[in-house]
């Protein structure tokens, strides 16, 4: 069975263009550290629960949007080492957590066994 990684955060939309160079730099490392795939989504269609949703698990301000990742692997092994080479790869060595165009500390993320699909 494959294994994902699943990342939620709240992207600032005036910082919209620097979030996504971001995300071409995170994807071309993340494919370097052995990724199969990786997939980044902003929200369209996320509207505020009425006990739970994606804009309120990221405290969404205004003028803000739900960003979600995918990271794909073939395994939870696969995905341990990469994640491994991914903390030695030169982006994350050089990244500066002061220049992210959104909030990391809204941000959350966690592994997942996948169980079916198409």
């Amino acid at each position: 069975m494959a294994y994902m990684t699943v990342m939620v955060l709240a992207v600032p939309t005036k910082k919209m263009a620097a979030y996504k160079k971001l995300v071409k730099q995170s994807a071309a490392a993340w494919k370097r550290c052995g990724a199969n795939s990786y997939c980044e989504m902003i929200g369209h269609d996320v509207k505020p629960g009425k006990l739970t949703s994606f804009p309120q698990a990221v405290k969404l301000k205004k003028g803000e949007k739900v960003g979600c990742a995918y990271l794909t692997f073939k395994s939870k092994a696969h995905a341990d080492k990469a994640w491994k080479k991914m903390m030695k790869d030169p982006f994350m060595v050089n990244f500066d957590p002061k220049t992210m165009p959104f909030d990391g500390k809204r941000m959350f993320w966690g592994g997942f066994k996948t169980i079916g699909g198409f």
